[in-house]
């Protein structure tokens, strides 16, 4: 289960939030090779956030996964910068992205747990 959470301070409607949802839920399936019924999404906008001593545009992200690779964690990494600088006009020198593959054993759904 791929899970993305994006907290930015940048300020985005309800309209634009629903479609970046849905990008960046195609986006981390089709990188990760998971079905897109298993990515889950979250969405922080307008938070209060600071970075390099001031508080233009910028995002941190973190992306968690079974089994997520290092290429994948590099190409994850372009394409989130790419869609973000694209749709949210954040430099891409302005954003942080944590990536973590987490064992099947230690990812609960439904009940249990994957591994």
């Amino acid at each position: 289960m791929p899970y993305l959470k994006l907290n930015t301070n940048r300020s985005i409607n309800s309209e634009q939030s629903q479609k970046l949802l849905g990008e960046l839920s195609k986006l981390i399936a089709a990188e990760t090779g998971k079905p897109e019924r298993y990515v889950m999404i979250q969405l922080s906008s307008d938070d209060s956030m600071l970075f390099g001593g001031n508080d233009q545009p910028l995002a941190y992200l973190e992306c968690k996964s079974i089994g997520l690779t290092k290429n994948q964690a590099q190409n994850l990494a372009a394409a989130l910068c790419q869609l973000l600088s694209t749709k949210l006009e954040i430099e891409q020198d302005r954003i942080y992205i944590e990536f973590s593959n987490c064992p099947a054993e230690f990812w609960g759904w439904n009940g249990g747990t994957f591994g």
